[in-house]
């Protein structure tokens, strides 16, 4: 089968395809036929040697994808072949990755896809909304009635982020960079839409708040935005840092009087239970429409490396996906 592959950390320019042997499901395994994998930033980290958790070489990229059951190794009950799923991880072998024509899975990490959406959203579903799940509601604790600014809202994580507080009920204000930005995320249901590249941003926030503040903040940014993250807080409002690409300088004061918090992520610490919950809620909302994977653009699989180039570039719209 055709895949691609990592032979030594660099660049996106390390990313090949190339022939290597067939995967096979083993025991509680399932072997999916990849139709689109999802490419996320972490995917650039661990090809680029930067992230902490660094595979070794070489190594087949990705763990979002959907496809189609092939087959099914001993012990997997529930699944047969011809199944649409999609699934968000892969097993550990040398060939699993989910940048490849096949990949073989824990059976844990497969999940229906609805009739109702391509493989392509498939691909969009597994880090993005998980990692969204996660900000809202196993850190930041967000609650229906609260107010949450998605800093950043039209990238994966962010549509996602909009469409679960707005199925819980909560008020949703979102910025973008972008006049697609913003209007794509006005269309996934934010309340109120702000250019995050103008410096009136900040002073239009409050005044939609009548200075009150917002209770939850998800930071896509936090390099840049921290600070200004903590002037936006309510009393006892949260800030959840699901992205940041170096150090910032931030006045804690501002944090004191309001009983602020920041809190960090990673679903590295998200257990086998809590993820298997957050699938089924996924799975739920998938089904009935209330949540709907956004797909900005589509790329063949031998062209990961420029994938990986679009990934990191500013004025995010949708996932970035790689069709196999």
């Amino acid at each position: 089968m055709k895949a691609i592959r990592v032979h030594e950390t660099g660049g996106p320019e390390v990313l090949t395809l190339e022939e290597i042997p067939n995967p096979s499901a083993g025991a509680e395994e399932v072997l999916v036929r990849v139709r689109a994998a999802g490419v996320n930033p972490v995917d650039t980290y661990m090809r680029s040697g930067t992230q902490g958790r660094k595979p070794a070489l070489p190594y087949t990229p990705g763990t979002d994808g959907a496809g189609v059951i092939e087959a099914v190794g001993e012990g997997v009950d529930g699944w047969a072949s011809g199944d649409r799923v999609y699934f968000s991880g892969t097993t550990s072998g040398a060939y699993s990755g989910a940048y490849a024509e096949e990949a073989v899975c824990r059976a844990h990490e497969v999940h229906p896809l609805a009739q109702s959406l391509s493989f392509a959203q498939g691909a969009a579903i597994g880090v993005p909304y998980t990692t969204a799940h996660r900000a809202l509601f196993g850190r930041a604790q967000s609650r229906a009635g609260e107010t949450v600014l998605v800093h950043g809202g039209s990238g994966g994580v962010g549509i996602a982020a909009i469409q679960l507080a707005r199925a819980h009920g909560m008020t949703v204000f979102a910025t973008a960079g972008t006049e697609s930005g913003l209007a794509l995320i006005r269309a996934q249901g934010a309340s109120r839409v702000f250019d995050h590249t103008l410096s009136s941003y900040v002073a239009e926030i409050l005044s939609a708040t009548n200075a009150h503040g917002v209770d939850v903040i998800i930071e896509m940014l936090a390099n840049v935005n921290l600070d200004k993250d903590l002037g936006l807080l309510a009393l006892r409002g949260r800030v959840v840092v699901v992205g940041n690409r170096g150090r910032v300088e931030i006045d804690a004061r501002q944090t004191m009087g309001k009983d602020a918090a920041v809190l960090g992520m990673t679903l590295a610490n998200v257990s086998s239970l809590d993820m298997a919950q957050i699938h089924a809620e996924l799975v739920a909302g998938l089904g009935d429409g209330t949540l709907k994977p956004v797909v900005g653009r589509e790329f063949p699989l031998d062209q990961a490396s420029a994938a990986h180039r679009a990934v990191m570039e500013p004025g995010a719209f949708g996932k970035i996906v790689l069709v196999a």
